[in-house]
Parts: structure tokens; C-alpha cells; sequence
């Protein structure tokens, strides 16, 4: 089927079931950022591939909500399909809600289907559109049309043992318990698969790049089941969960269990990590508490053992950044590299430092104008050849045993304007702002966002995503509950969180640039205005300095670049061939 008539499809079963407008979300009933292809909907219905919009079909529109990352990707994908770009204003902001309100008549029934939808969703929807009188069906208008759509995933999972985590599950059981006793809370259902990934310490191969596997949990003061394909475990994992106070049902009996629970009981659920589906078969006798999982807080904040390991992670992965550096540079002009051929060629590179288990996200290799696409994907029909001039973008990362990367490099490939040098120069100077920042004890991600985007607003510049995101320990690349960006998200930056700092510049049709180093919060300084913490730069790379304008920058900034590229030289080298340690030795040179 094309597009045009799977939404004629659509449009058709609305119709017959009387209703107005039809809401596909980018989710599973997880409530992922990533998914598994059974429920890549948005992709198999538009053509769009990017991982976050909101589709809505009415009969006489059908658009797709998408953020500033996504406009011109949107864009090309969706023609011919049916389907139009709506510019969010506001990233992860559900703007179509106030449209339905705009344009449907009161009395009207919007349909979804309930398993891709959060609880807070669910009832935001509900509520704001109460004073239209809109009525809701839970329908899936998929399924009907979706001719051999792929299965939930089979491949098998496995426990990482703890000398590789720092924590058992049993202990980690404990700490999750002790907060629902905080909460007053007799039972907590968790669905999202970080959550139960960290807490069962249980990896698997169900989402591409997140070592994730399709599972549930409903965990008491004294039980804690874990809902599975039972085939996806070894025996011998079987009964080291079993050890750990775990007992394993089957995937789909969560939902049966949740209408049993006991009357007067209460639940603790994280509104935003489950999906109505489930919400909506808890008996109402049941009291509901809602809060963030506590394991989202927990799973944050590293212990001396995956700090410890995600230091040697870093390690590899910079050998293969390095070594990648080297073969763009000197095969430039020389021998054809496309941005797919180069990706593979990063790839190959981090598989052969050994633990590597793959990529934590589809590489991003723009160059020159796909560079200015925040979330490009290179395909065969976009992949385009790297020539001796202009800039390559490269924003990458590695899924190893003992931890998860998340880099970014942009390469000069030579014959540079002034305009490329200064962007370039300004984006190095507010990433470093952001690493070497010195802040009080429960600071929040804004405040570091604001104080990284100062060295470009001073030139009136400026990027539409968000300056950092948590990164997990052999798990998501994207992990919260911290995030740097200009949302007043009211969570503190706690010592032991790993995060991103990745500003950028980005000018469509011409280039895009992006630095991005992860960091680690760490106790700095105590005195009597606050206790001060500080980051350290986890990263092991190179950056690039022959485009730097050092007028633009300050002292401070020089002197943390020399520093950072001299410990970049010495943890490194050590592992390097004597032409890869020439190579890295000018990469590094002192300004």
C-alpha cells in the first residue's frame, strides 16, 4: 500500500466508527524513545523516519508534529504521503492538543490506541479537551492494514553480573522499596525498559542501540515479579533472579494481575513511563500514587564501579575515534568516503576494541548542509561523498559491556570560510564553558544550559535542542531524569550523573557544527556559601583546532583545551600504533 491510501484506509475506519480525529503517537506500550519495529507506526503510515512526532488524521487533514530537528528531514520523507509538517513551537510541547480543540465540534470522538499512549497523556488529553465534550475511543487502526508487520522480538537476554554493575538486583530491590514505604506505596508497576533493564540488571537485543529487552514488573514489600517471554533467559538466569527474590511470569500476564490487585491497596505509578492501557485496568478501589520511578533517580547516579568501568569504556572508544579521525583525514581526496561508508568505517573501528556489543544510536554523518540537520540519518538515497573541503559532522556512539559513549567531532576537510571558523570557534568555547563550569549543590540542568549557551548569545547565536541529555551505564543513550536545556525541569545535578554537553550552530543549506563531550558530576570544593561540584571530562578524543580564531577565545578556555588534550594524549597513546600516536600528538598540540 502507499501512503496515500493507508490513510484512506484509516479515514475509512474512522468513518465507520463516528470518529472525528485519529492520534498515532512515536511510542510502545513503554512509553520508549526507541522501538522496536512492531511499533514503528509513525514510519510505517507517513514515511517519516525521525524518532519523536505526534500524527493526527482528521478527514480533511492529516499532519505530523514534529520538533526543530526534524523540519527538513520532515519534510522531504512526507511528500507525496498525505501527510503535512506541523512545526512544533515548543520542543515536546503536545501542541496538536490545542489544534483538536481549535478544529473539532463539541461532542466529537477522537480515537488512539491506549498501549502507545502515557498516563499523563491520556489524561491531559482528557482534560484539556473536557470543555469540547470530546468523547475517546481506544482503538488501533493499524493492525487491520498492516500487512506482515514484524513481531515483537525473540532474541534472548542475559544478567550482567554484579562486579560489572556495582549493585545486586536484590540490593537494588531494597533501595526501591525503601522509597515506596516513603511513598506509602504497596505495589509499583513498572514498564519502561532503562528502569527495569538497570534493576533486574538484565540486558537483551529488543530495541535497536538500547541493550533493552520487552518487559514489565510489579514489585511488593515482599514480591517482585518480572514479566517476560520466559524463553528469552538461560536457566542459570532464571535462577539467579530467583536468588534475588524475582519470580518470572509470562509477558502478557501483567494485565491480568493488575485487575487483582487488593482492594485499599495503593500503587505506585510513573505517569509519564506507563502507558493508559494499563493505568486504566487498575481497580478504582485501588489508590493511585504517582511519582517518578524511583529507580529513574537511582539509575542515575553512578556508583565507583560503573564510574570506574565507563572510564575504561572511554578509553576504547576514543582509540576508535582516533583512528577514524586518521582515515578521514589522510584518505580524504584520495579514495571515495560517503557518509554511510565513513560511518561503517567508525563502526568497524569501535568493533574491534573488543566488549563492544554496537552503536547507541544511528551515527549522524553530515556533511556540509546535512551537518545542519540535528538528527540526520544518512541513506541511500541522501548519502552523499566526502570531498577535500567544507566541514563533516559526526555525532556517534558504542554500546560496550562496561558502559555507553556519546561523541560528536567536526572535521574541517579543508578550503574553510570565516563564517565556518567562527561558528566553529564559538561552539568549542560554550562546550568548554559548559565542562569547566563551577556550581552550588542543587543546581538544575537550565541553569548549566544557560551558562553553556552564554559565549554564543553574546554574538546573538543560538540552537533549538537541548544542551545535554543523562547517558546510561550500558544502557540508553538518552537517560533521565537530568537534562540540560531551557526547560525549568526542577531536578538537581547530583554527583555521580553523567551527562552530555553538546552545543552547536547550525545554518541551513551551508553547514552544521556540534562539540559534544560527556561529564561526570563530581564534588569540587566545600565552604561556607554551599558545597561546589564540578564536572570531569569523561571523554577521550581529540577536537580539531586548525579552525580555531584564539582572539574568541578567553585564557580560561585555552587553558582547559591544552589540559584536556594532554590527558587526552596520555590515557590514549599507550594503545596506540607509533602512526597513530604521530597522528594524535599534532591533533593535540597546545594553543
Amino acid at each position: 500500500m502507499t501512503y496515500i491510501e493507508k490513510l484512506n484506509a484509516i479515514r475509512e475506519q474512522m468513518k465507520a466508527d463516528g470518529v472525528a480525529a485519529y492520534i498515532i503517537p512515536s511510542a510502545d506500550p513503554h512509553i520508549s524513545e526507541y522501538l522496536p519495529d512492531h511499533y514503528k507506526c509513525i514510519s510505517f503510515t507517513t514515511g517519516f523516519k525521525g524518532s519523536v512526532s505526534t500524527v493526527v488524521i482528521t478527514q480533511d487533514f492529516a499532519g505530523l508534529w514534529a520538533d526543530f530537528r526534524y523540519f527538513e528531514q520532515a519534510e522531504a520523507e512526507l511528500e507525496g504521503s498525505g501527510f503535512e509538517l506541523v512545526k512544533l513551537k515548543v520542543q515536546h510541547m503536545p501542541e496538536y492538543i490545542t489544534w483538536l480543540g481549535e478544529n473539532l465540534a463539541k461532542g466529537d470522538t477522537i480515537a488512539f490506541d491506549e498501549k502507545l499512549v502515557s498516563v499523563v497523556l491520556g489524561q491531559l488529553l482528557q482534560r484539556q479537551l473536557a470543555y469540547k465534550e470530546i468523547g475517546f475511543l481506544h482503538k488501533d487502526y493499524l493492525s487491520p492494514i498492516w500487512e506482515n508487520r514484524p513481531a515483537l522480538p525473540t532474541a534472548p537476554a542475559f544478567l550482567v553480573s554484579e562486579d560489572v554493575v556495582g549493585q545486586s538486583v536484590s540490593e537494588k530491590l531494597t533501595a526501591v522499596r525503601a522509597q515506596m514505604q516513603k511513598l506509602h506505596a504497596d505495589f509499583h508497576l513498572i514498564s519502561s525498559l532503562d528502569d527495569l533493564a538497570w534493576l533486574f540488571n538484565i540486558r537483551g537485543a529488543d530495541v535497536s542501540f538500547n541493550p533493552v529487552v520487552l518487559s514489565f514488573a510489579l514489585v511488593s514489600a515482599t514480591q517482585a515479579t518480572l514479566y517476560i517471554q520466559p524463553d528469552k533467559l538461560t536457566e542459570a538466569d532464571k535462577l539467579s533472579l530467583s536468588k534475588n527474590g524475582v519470580q518470572l511470569l509470562a509477558y502478557d500476564t501483567i494485565a491480568k494481575d493488575l485487575q487483582y490487585l487488593p482492594a485499599e491497596s495503593a500503587i505506585l505509578i510513573d505517569p509519564k513511563r506507563n502507558c493508559f492501557a494499563l493505568y486504566k485496568l487498575i481497580p478504582h478501589s485501588v489508590k493511585q500514587v504517582f511519582e517518578t520511578n524511583p529507580s529513574t533517580h537511582l539509575k542515575a547516579i553512578k556508583n565507583s564501579v560503573e564510574i570506574e568501568n565507563t572510564r575504561k569504556a572511554m578509553i576504547k572508544d576514543g582509540v576508535a575515534i582516533t583512528q577514524f579521525l586518521k582515515w578521514v583525514t589522510e584518505n580524504v581526496g584520495k579514495s571515495e568516503i560517503t557518509e554511510l561508508s565513513a560511518a561503517e568505517k567508525l563502526k568497524g573501528f569501535r568493533a574491534a576494541q573488543g566488549d563492544f556489543v554496537g552503536e547507541s544510536f544511528n551515527t549522524i554523518a553530515g556533511y556540509k548542509a546535512h551537518g545542519a540537520l540535528p538528527h540526520y540519518a544518512s541513506t541511500p538515497e541522501s548519502n552523499v561523498a566526502i570531498e577535500a573541503n567544507g566541514l563533516f559532522l559526526v555525532d556517534s556512539g558504542g554500546q560496550y559491556r562496561y558502559g555507553t559513549t556519546d561523541i560528536t567531532r567536526v572535521l574541517p576537510m579543508g578550503n574553510n570560510t570565516e563564517e565556518e571558523k567562527t561558528d566553529y570557534t564559538l561552539v568549542l568555547k560554550a562546550m568548554i564553558e559548559g565542562c569547566k563550569t563551577r556550581f552550588p549543590k542543587g543546581t538544575c540542568g537550565y541553569q548549566i544550559d544557560a551558562i553553556t549557551r552564554r559565549p554564543m548569545w553574546d554574538y546573538a547565536l543560538n540552537y533549538g535542542h537541548g544542551t545535554g541529555h543523562g547517558v546510561g551505564y550500558f544502557l540508553n543513550v538518552h537517560e533521565g531524569p537530568q537534562v540540560f536545556n531551557a526547560t525549568a525541569t526542577p531536578v538537581a545535578v547530583e554527583l555521580g550523573m553523567i551527562t552530555s554537553i553538546e552545543p552547536g550552530i547550525y545554518r541551513p543549506g551551508k553547514h552544521g557544527i556540534r562539540i559534544e563531550n560527556l561529564v561526570l558530576t563530581i564534588a569540587d570544593e566545600t565552604n561556607i556559601f554551599n558545597e561546589f561540584y564540578a564536572f570531569e571530562t569523561l571523554t577521550l578524543a581529540p577536537i580539531d583546532t586548525t579552525l580555531v580564531k584564539k582572539e574568541l577565545l578567553e585564557k580560561s578556555h585555552i587553558d582547559w583545551l591544552n589540559a584536556y588534550h594532554e590527558n587526552v594524549y596520555n590515557k590514549l597513546s599507550q594503545f596506540l600504533s607509533e602512526d597513530e600516536k604521530t597522528f594524535l600528538s599534532k591533533m593535540t598540540v597546545a594553543l
